[in-house]
Formats: C-alpha cells, sequence, structure tokens
C-alpha cells in the first residue's frame, strides 16, 4: 500500500509571524535582518509585497533597499518564531503522532494511518491549511505524495496557501519535466555538475545509469536517484522519537570578506556563543572542537582539535577556535564563511572531569567564574531577549562603524 506523506511549509514564516506582531508591516513590503538600525548584514525573510519588489532572502539590506526604496527593516524575535513553531507542530500532532520537524518552519507528517478518520491526504491538507489560517494566523503551502522526497517538491511547486498532490499516478507527468535543482538536497553545485552531463529535469536524471550516476557523485547519486524515481522510502519518524545530538554546530556566510584577525575574531564570537549556548541548553559539553573556514573562491579548510577537558564554556569555544584560526589560516587571506562546531558529545552530568596536578587554583577558580556568567547571561537572555545582553568588542565595533559612517560626506 502506498503510503500518504505531507510535507508543510510555513509561507514566509519569520515575515509572517512579525507581521502577527504587528499587524503594520501587512501595509507594504517588509524584511527581517539581522541589524536593522545600522543597515548593516543581509535579509533573513521578506513578506510577499517584499517579494513582489524582487527582494531575495541572503541578499545585503543595501541590494534589497535599492529594488525596494520603501521597505520597512525589522529585527528578527526568536523566541516568538520557536512559539509559533511548537504551535504549528500541535496542530500537525492532532492528526498524526508521526510528525518530522525539518527545520523551524516546515514539517514532514505521515497521515497513512489517519485517512480513515479525516479523509484523503489532500483533504487532510486543505483542513490544515484553512485551520493554520484561522487558529494560528499563518499560511502553508502543503505537498501530498507517497514518499518524503516529492512530498517536499510539491510545497514548493505553488505558493502561498496551497496543496499539491503528486501521485503514483501522475508524478511522471508532473515531477519529471521539473528542473533538476528543484530536488530535494541537489544544491547549486550539484545542479551545476549534472547541467554540465546534460542532465537539466528530474526526468532526465531519473533516466540515468545507475552506476553512471554513482561514479560521478557516489553515495549521494544513489539517493538522488531514488528519489527522481519516486522510490524514497524514508520513514516519517515520530514527534516524540528521541533523537541523538551527535554534533551542535553554526555557521555564518558573511556580507563582506573578513580579513584580519580581529574581523575573523567579532565572526566567531558570534558562532561560539550561539554553540555554546546550545551545548548548556541541552545538558551537554563537548570533547572536540571544529573550525570551518571558506574563501570566496569556494575553497574549504577544516580543522579540529580535542580538548583536555570537555567544555561547554563560550569563551573556552572562542579561544579554541581562534587558535585554530591563528595555526591554519593566513590573516591577510579574506574569509567568506566560519563554521563552529562541537562534538564528541556528553551530559553534563556524566563527563570525567580530570583535574591536573599542576593547575593552580586560580584556574579552577576562573573556570567556575567562567561557568556562572554563562549561566547568568543565558538566564538573562531568556528572559530580556538575546539582544539584551552582547559582547563587548562587537559593541565598540559597531559604534566605529557608524561613527566611520556619521563622518562621511553627504
Amino acid at each position: 500500500m502506498n503510503r500518504t506523506i505531507l510535507h508543510c511549509d510555513c509561507n514566509s514564516f519569520y515575515a509572517s509571524v512579525e507581521t502577527l506582531l504587528d499587524p503594520t508591516l501587512a501595509d507594504g513590503p517588509s524584511a527581517v535582518c539581522g541589524d536593522p538600525e545600522s543597515r548593516h548584514g543581509i535579509i533573513l525573510a521578506k513578506n510577499e509585497k517584499a517579494k513582489a519588489f524582487g527582494v531575495q532572502t541572503a541578499e545585503t539590506i543595501w541590494q534589497a533597499r535599492r529594488k525596494c526604496p520603501d521597505l520597512r527593516l525589522v529585527a528578527p524575535h526568536r523566541s516568538e518564531y520557536v512559539k509559533y513553531s511548537r504551535r504549528c507542530n500541535e496542530l500537525y500532532l492532532q492528526y498524526t503522532d508521526l510528525v518530522d520537524p525539518f527545520g523551524i518552519d516546515e514539517s514532514f507528517l505521515d497521515v497513512t494511518g489517519s485517512i480513515h478518520l479525516f479523509g484523503t491526504g489532500e483533504q487532510i491538507a486543505d483542513e490544515l491549511r484553512r485551520r493554520m489560517r484561522e487558529e494560528v494566523g499563518l499560511t502553508i503551502s502543503v505537498g501530498v505524495s507517497f514518499n518524503r522526497a516529492f512530498a517536499k517538491l510539491g510545497s514548493d511547486y505553488k505558493k502561498p496557501d496551497a496543496t499539491t498532490v503528486f501521485s503514483p499516478e501522475n508524478y511522471k507527468e508532473k515531477v519529471w519535466p521539473l528542473p533538476v535543482n528543484t530536488l530535494l538536497y541537489v544544491g547549486k553545485r550539484a545542479a551545476g555538475r549534472l547541467s554540465h552531463l546534460g542532465v537539466h529535469t528530474i526526468g532526465d536524471l531519473a533516466a540515468c545509469d545507475p552506476a553512471f550516476v554513482h561514479s560521478v557523485f557516489g553515495k549521494m547519486g544513489d539517493t538522488l536517484l531514488r528519489y527522481a524515481r519516486g522510490e524514497d522510502d524514508e520513514p516519517v519518524r515520530s514527534f516524540y522519537a528521541e533523537r541523538e545530538v551527535k554534533s551542535v554546530g553554526n555557521s555564518m556566510t558573511f556580507a563582506h570578506n573578513l580579513i584580519g584577525e580581529e574581523a575573523c575574531r567579532l565572526g566567531l564570537t558570534a558562532l561560539c556563543d550561539n554553540v555554546g549556548r546550545r551545548l548548556r541548553a541541552r545538558g551537554l559539553v563537548c570533547q572536540t572542537v571544529q573550525l570551518g573556514i571558506r574563501d570566496p573562491d569556494f575553497h574549504n579548510r577544516s580543522r579540529q582539535v580535542t580538548l583536555d577537558r570537555p567544555t561547554n564554556s563560550t569563551r573556552t569555544l572562542i579561544e579554541t577556535t581562534t587558535a585554530l584560526l591563528r595555526a591554519n589560516w593566513q590573516m591577510d587571506k579574506p574569509v567568506r564563511l566560519l563554521s563552529v562546531t562541537a562534538a564528541g558529545l556528553l551530559p553534563e552530568e556524566q563527563s570525567c572531569e580530570q583535574l591536573s596536578l599542576f593547575e593552580s587554583a586560580d584556574a579552577l577558580a576562573q573556570r567556575e567564574r567562567q561557568r556562572k556568567l554563562d549561566q547568568t547571561v543565558d538566564a538573562l537572555r531568556q528572559r530580556f531577549g538575546d539582544q539584551s545582553v552582547i559582547f563587548a568588542h562587537s559593541v565598540q565595533k559597531n559604534r566605529e562603524k557608524s561613527k566611520n559612517e556619521k563622518s562621511k560626506p553627504g
């Protein structure tokens, strides 16, 4: 029996939540960005009216403003995004417990066992869209299919607030003519390689010889071929299934290339702050820290170090990644992207810390002070928001940037 899989994707999620918080944003084009006051940074999300002007996610604010001079910019409210994401999944769980979040704004649902209660997959999708509008205030696009890959394709096929069905009877007619880069996990580079090989549509990929695809892409090629042929059999996990966390990481692509240790350290500070906070929130410590670096030509370098003792200290993560950067990168070379990953995770209460016989009492006291400082900062941010506590050198950098801009003529 064929499964009935739904992929529910919130439309313009960040921008839609911001509009619920401030309904006047619906009056014109608006976008969520990292730093609306200083006008630096990139666009994180945009509403439909901004999209009509050609505003795109991940472009710089000045590029967006050039397309849309009247664009309203708002800062992100991440805690609200989490709250609304939870409300979406609570609605989905009223139809099935097989709800597998695929990000903060999208989830897979397996409703095969719910059809006798709620109707066909298409009927369930339409009901979810109606209830999401009326009860949560958001709109979703829903793909309905017999596997995850085609369901994801369906939610992207028509937006906003739409239902698309790709069935065993129609997928060759509707899916195979679509560009190959619309298929799940076919990124820009993979699409470029496929195009160079004469593979332009999903149907072209489905017709390829498996051995040929494997020779080009390895195991990932096997997966992509199964997706293109409608043979994806990956299950939708239960929302309540325990999910093992193997690593905690974050990456950032910068609007302008970073040059020099000071600029890179600012980027590392933001990344380590995020990773450290998430480790502490989960009650975890890491034994390994990995630094990833990408230059403007998309050449990647990755280095890691095993720590003497497990940690979730933000300061330790900053110092460790900065040391890795110094040892493995020429500081006069530009950096496009940085990533920080904490691996070798252990529950904090189970980590056995072996104290050095030669470590001074002052060093032990310093680490205890840092632990309490991290806890205090986490508590303040949870109560007053992410921006209530920021690093001092970040403030100084923003002041210098603002001062320089004010001193410019005109």
